[in-house]
C-alpha cells in the first residue's frame, strides 16, 4: 500500500490499496443528502465518490419525472467536474 496522504482518513477507510478521506455531508432538509468522498485508487488516480439520496414523490409519474431530471442534472455535474 502507498503511504497515506495528508487528507487520508486512514484506519478502516483505507482498503484494497485505496486511500479515502472522511466524507463531506451536504444536507438539504426535506429534499435529500449528498456525501462526497475523495479517493486515491491503487493506480494513483484520484476521484470523487458521490453518494446521493433524494426524496422521491409518492406517485409513480412524479417520481419518474424526478428521476429523469436527476439523471439530466447528474450528467451536467459530471460534464463540468
Amino acid at each position: 500500500m502507498t503511504p497515506h496522504t495528508a487528507w487520508c482518513a486512514g484506519g478502516h477507510r483505507c482498503t484494497l490499496g485505496e486511500h479515502r478521506a472522511d466524507p463531506l455531508a451536504i444536507d438539504v432538509a426535506g429534499y435529500g443528502r449528498a456525501l462526497l468522498t475523495r479517493v486515491r485508487g491503487r493506480n494513483g488516480r484520484e476521484y470523487a465518490e458521490v453518494t446521493l439520496t433524494v426524496a422521491l414523490a409518492r406517485t409513480e409519474p412524479a417520481a419518474r419525472a424526478q428521476l429523469r431530471r436527476l439523471a439530466r442534472g447528474l450528467t451536467t455535474v459530471i460534464d463540468h467536474a
